[in-house]
Formats: structure tokens, C-alpha cells, sequence
């Protein structure tokens, strides 16, 4: 007998005020079912197993087939009707003939984890696996997938007009790396190469990747960004079948902007390199870089770093990473973007950004997050204290302003050293002109 609707309207108003009750949850989806709506039914067993993962009675109930056939007789199981329709049957360890009902047979209905996940798919992660016989073909495959995925090739979805203030660093963007890109006849016309990348440097947490992800979208491309942890390998020789299959998956998916952060820990000095594997790691970046069997064409290099003095000089040479641009502390319009950023998404009420940029000179992106981290917290524990939320207010980013203090003083200071002592052959006069602005210097 089905329940009557005024009764299962109860208990989902119910279930609604005490979403952690799983005894009223079993009991709604129990009777659910006997009304024969199964889909809500499994999505408050999938809400019981989120609570209670090992619950047998939730297991039983989703074991239920989706379909019951009409019985013939008064009782539960199949009469003689049903097994004759059902044929003879099988020779033991047979398999019953195409066409015959096997589920009508006491004990035959097998349950079906598949379709189980289907329909839980929606209310609980994976939980079940597949097919135990063929589990080493499907672990196989899946390691293929994930082998041939180990470098996405994405696109980027920002351009330099995302990037706030900067004027500087687009600038020159324009100059050395856009503008020939942009005009493939003006570069022909002119014979300028391709050949060669951009290295990025300056403090951390100034926007360096956010900055190759843009220019990738300038000029239409594809993105892959590698770091230390994906090429380098503790085995002997896979590091530099990491780099090969890297600038491999690059050139077919040209054009590409390859992007290397921290090139300092992939391709650093050599002489300081006692270290066999990594100093092979290197040799094999190189090759790469200059490798005439592997067509580079529309493969546009990117590489950034925090130490640039610590960048192998062999990849610092023409035709590889050639062009430099130092990317600084963001300037005031970068620092008010930063904060309209970071605070968009948060209830706000009466912040004078201009202010804050005021406030935040010589503050990194990073440092810039934190503030507003920081002001949210505040106004999170301050609404704890009253019982009611209240907005994040310009006092709130600014007592984190007066807590949060910048973090390049370090790097800074390593960059002074640099710029008066190791400044060969003009390398760092852009830094240290801003060293000199900043009178650092």
C-alpha cells in the first residue's frame, strides 16, 4: 500500500528541518521507494551513506531493483507461470540462452554497482570500482590517461588588459616579445627570429605567472606552466624524458606558450652542481632549447624567477632565454586592482581603495591577499562576538595594513648585493635603477 502524500510531504519537511536524523532519512527513502519514486529515493540514501558510509540498511535499499516486475500469483516469488515463460533450465555453470528472464529466478537478480553509481554520481564522490576482472587493463588505462595528461595544454582566458596598472612591464612586452609575434609579415620583412624566450624576474608574489598566462592570451595560444616538482625525478634519466616529453607535447599543441616557473631549480648553475641527475636535467634542457630535430616554431618561451643570478649563463644566451624583463612591486593603479580582486566576492561596504594603494606602497600581490585575508577574519570573529554578520569596512583593511608588513625586504636585500657587486655586463641596470628610485641603492 502506497503511503499517502500528505504523509511523505511530512517527512521531507521534516527530513528538511533535521538534515542529520538518519533514522527519518532511512525511513523516507524506504517508503519513497514503495511509491516508486527511486531517484529521490537514492539521493537521500547517497545524503544517509554521506553521514553514515557503512550503513547496511542504506546499502540494502539501493540493492533493490530499479524495476519489479508484476507478479503473477498473490506471493512474492515467481508461480509456474513464470517458470515456464522462463525455458528450461541452464546445465549447471551454464549461462542461460539470450532472450530468457534470468532475473525472474530465486536468487539470479545480481546488483548492479554501475548503475548505482550512475544515479549516485550527483550525491556522493566515486566510491565504486570497476569490473575486479579487468581491474589490471582499467589501471593500465588509467595510467595511460594520466601519462598522456601530465602536461595540460590549456588556454589561458586572460589578456594583458586583465592585468591591472603595470604600464611599464606591458611596455616592454610590447616591445620585445607581442609586436614581432603579432606582425608575422613585418618579421619577415625585417628577418627577426623567434628563436630565443623571455625570462621573467623580480620579487615573489608579483604576478610573474599571472603575467605569462596573459601574454598567452594576447597572442592566442595555448598555456602548459611546469615547476621544479614536475620535470625533476629521483630516478636516473627520467628527469630528462620529462623535459623531452614536455617541449614534445608543447610542439604539438603549437602555438604554445611554454612557461617555466623557478626556472632557478630546473636550469640552475652547473658549477654549483655536484649532483650528477641534475646537472644531466640541465644538459637536457638546453638540448631541447636548441634542438634543430624538434621544430620550436610557435613554441613561445617563458621562464620565471626570483634569483636570476642563479640561472645557469648557458640559458641566459642567445636563442634561449635572451630577453629579460623585470617585474616589480605593482604600482599604485596594480595595487588598487589587487585589492578589487581580492575583495569582490566579500561583503564590503565604504573602502577607498585609493587609500589602501596609499597605505600598500612597496607590498607584493601575496602581501596584498593577505590584507584583505586578514580584514575578513576580523570581521568574521567580530560577528561571532556580536551573534550577526556585518560588512568588512575600510578600519577592518586598515588595522591589517598595520599588521600585515611587506615581505621583499629579504629579497631586496640580496638584490642590492647583485646590482653593486655582480652586475655583469649590464645585466640588472634595470634593478638597480629601481633600487635607485626607491633609494635602496
Amino acid at each position: 500500500m502506497e503511503p499517502e502524500p500528505s504523509v511523505l510531504d511530512s517527512l521531507r519537511k521534516a527530513v528538511e528541518a533535521m538534515p542529520d536524523d538518519v533514522p527519518l532519512r532511512l525511513h523516507l527513502a524506504t517508503l519513497l521507494l514503495g511509491a516508486g519514486q527511486r531517484d529521490e529515493a537514492v539521493r537521500h540514501l547517497g545524503a544517509v551513506l554521506q553521514r553514515d558510509p557503512g550503513n547496511g540498511e542504506a546499502l540494502a535499499l539501493l540493492r533493490e531493483p530499479s524495476e519489479r516486475p508484476a507478479a503473477s500469483g498473490p506471493g512474492p516469488g515467481p508461480g509456474p507461470a513464470a517458470g515456464a515463460a522462463a525455458g528450461d533450465a541452464a546445465p549447471a555453470g551454464g549461462a542461460p540462452e539470450t532472450g530468457t528472464d534470468a532475473g525472474t529466478g530465486a536468487g539470479a537478480a545480481q546488483y548492479d554497482w554501475s548503475q548505482a553509481e550512475d544515479e549516485l554520481r550527483d550525491v556522493l564522490p566515486a566510491m565504486f570500482l570497476g569490473d575486479p576482472v579487468n581491474g589490471d587493463t582499467a589501471g593500465s588505462a588509467s595510467a595511460g590517461i594520466e601519462e598522456a595528461d601530465a602536461y595540460d595544454a590549456e588556454h589561458a582566458g586572460l589578456t594583458l588588459a586583465d592585468v591591472a596598472g603595470m604600464t611599464e612591464v606591458k611596455r616592454r612586452l610590447e616591445a620585445a616579445f607581442l609586436a614581432p609575434m603579432r606582425n608575422p609579415e613585418l618579421r619577415r620583412l625585417y628577418g627577426k627570429s623567434l628563436r630565443g624566450g623571455l625570462l621573467l624576474y623580480g620579487p615573489p608574489g608579483c604576478g610573474k605567472t599571472f603575467i605569462a598566462r596573459a601574454v598567452a592570451g594576447e597572442l592566442g595560444a595555448r598555456f602548459i606552466t611546469v615547476s621544479f616538482a614536475d620535470l625533476i625525478d629521483m630516478f636516473v634519466g627520467q628527469s630528462e624524458r620529462n623535459i623531452h616529453e614536455l617541449f614534445e607535447v608543447a610542439r604539438r599543441n603549437a602555438p604554445c606558450v611554454l612557461f617555466l616557473d623557478e626556472v632557478d631549480a630546473i636550469g640552475q648553475k652547473r658549477s654549483q652542481l655536484r649532483n650528477t641527475p641534475m646537472r644531466s636535467a640541465v644538459n637536457q634542457l638546453l638540448l631541447e632549447l636548441d634542438d634543430v630535430t624538434g621544430d620550436n616554431t610557435d613554441v613561445f618561451l617563458l621562464a620565471a624567477t626570483n634569483h636570476p643570478w642563479d640561472v645557469d649563463s648557458a640559458l641566459r644566451r642567445p636563442g634561449r632565454f635572451d630577453r629579460t624583463l623585470l617585474v616589480l612591486p605593482p604600482d599604485g593603479p596594480a595595487r588598487e586592482g589587487v585589492f578589487r580582486y581580492h575583495l569582490r566576492e566579500r561583503p564590503v561596504a565604504g573602502i577607498d581603495l585609493a587609500r589602501l594603494s596609499g597605505l600598500t606602497d612597496g607590498y607584493s600581490g601575496a602581501d596584498i591577499a593577505h590584507i584583505c585575508e586578514t580584514a575578513a577574519e576580523r570581521a568574521l570573529l567580530d560577528s561571532v562576538r556580536r551573534g550577526e554578520p556585518r560588512l568588512i569596512g575600510q578600519a577592518d583593511l586598515e588595522a591589517a595594513v598595520a599588521e600585515v608588513k611587506p615581505s621583499l625586504g629579504t629579497w631586496f636585500d640580496t638584490a642590492r648585493n647583485v646590482a653593486l657587486f655582480a652586475n655583469e655586463g649590464g645585466a640588472y641596470d634595470d634593478l638597480a635603477a629601481y633600487l635607485r628610485r626607491r633609494r635602496l641603492l
